[in-house]
Formats: structure tokens, sequence, C-alpha cells
């Protein structure tokens, strides 16, 4: 019973921090990565698509990227959806392939895009500690119920603290790999 509640924990947990990961992808660092781009939604026939289902994403040399559409059709709709974006980027149509040139981060953006970070590193802390919370009172509701005992609820709550505590270490070295890499020069 212990076991099962910490198998979930554990995975909701880990689930978190894969959002946590999926969302820091998209924040802009000094380097051009396809993943600032692919998760863009563009109207594609009345539908919102993401990017990365309509085009080819390339990094040709660290400051740019390079889309090329597989229909030629929409490279006007990809180009809206750049120019909407908060990317601060403009995109260079040739008809053919969209450039999109990144220009070096200033010191001010960084210490935004740090912001942004601390903000989704916290979501992600909550996210963990909620998992705590509502697992916490299911063994509590294992005990009131007498599925477990008092000492089996005791050793489960310390059990589940420790997966929290782990999770809420990883959270933070994966926010604090991203801050270094934004703030890197």
């Amino acid at each position: 019973m212990i076991k099962d509640t910490l198998k979930e924990a554990e995975t909701r947990m880990n689930g978190a921090i894969q959002s946590l990961d999926y969302d820091l992808s998209g924040i802009r660092t000094g380097r051009a990565s396809p993943t600032l781009v692919e998760r863009l939604s563009v109207e594609y026939y009345g539908s919102p698509t993401p990017m990365l289902q309509l085009a080819n994403i390339t990094v040709p040399d660290a400051r740019s990227l390079l889309i090329r559409p597989f229909d030629a059709k929409t490279i006007k709709d990809i180009e809206k959806a750049i120019l909407a974006s908060d990317l601060g980027l403009t995109p260079n149509n040739d008809g053919k392939v969209i450039r999109l040139s990144l220009p070096p981060l200033t010191e001010q953006r960084r210490r935004d895009l740090t912001k942004v970070v601390h903000n989704r590193v916290e979501e992600a802390r909550v996210a963990v500690r909620n998992v705590r919370r509502d697992l916490m009172k299911d063994l509590r509701d294992f005990e009131h119920e007498k599925m477990i005992s008092e000492d089996e609820l005791k050793q489960g709550e310390e059990q589940l603290q420790k997966l929290t505590d782990q999770m809420i270490v990883k959270i933070d070295s994966v926010g604090e790999k991203k801050n270094k890499e934004i703030m890197e020069v």
C-alpha cells in the first residue's frame, strides 16, 4: 500500500520535473536552438499547429535558425507566428526558407530571463509539494480506515518527505543549469 503510494508520488513528481525541462527548453539562451520555435503555434488551414509539424528547423550556426517549410504555402503563416510570438525575432523570408538571426542577449534581457526561470522553478516546486500533500492525505486516510498502522503511516510520511526533498534538489539543479546557460556570454 505504502510502496504503491510512493511509486505514484515518484511518477507524478518526475512528471513535474519533465514539464519544467520542457518549459525551460523554450527559453532563449545565448545559442540558437530549434526548441525556441518548434512549439510555436501556427495557423494552418484554420487550426493551430506546432511549427515542428510544418517545417524542418536547423541550426546553421550558433546565432541563426533556418526554417524550411514542408509546404511552401505555409511560409507566410510561419512568418506571422514568429512575429506574433514573444521571441522578439524578425524573420527573413526568401520564398523557400525563413532565416532567424538571434542577436546577442543584453545584460538586462539575461536578468529578465533568469527571473522567468526562477518563476518556472518555483512552479515546479509547488507542483511537487502538492503531490506530497495529496499523498500524505491518502496515507492518513489509509491509517484512518485501519488499512495501515500508525507506525507505517509515520514511516510512509518520512519516506515521502525524503522523496520530496530529492525532487526539490533535482528541480533546483535544473534551474541553476539553465541560469548558467542564460548568463554565459
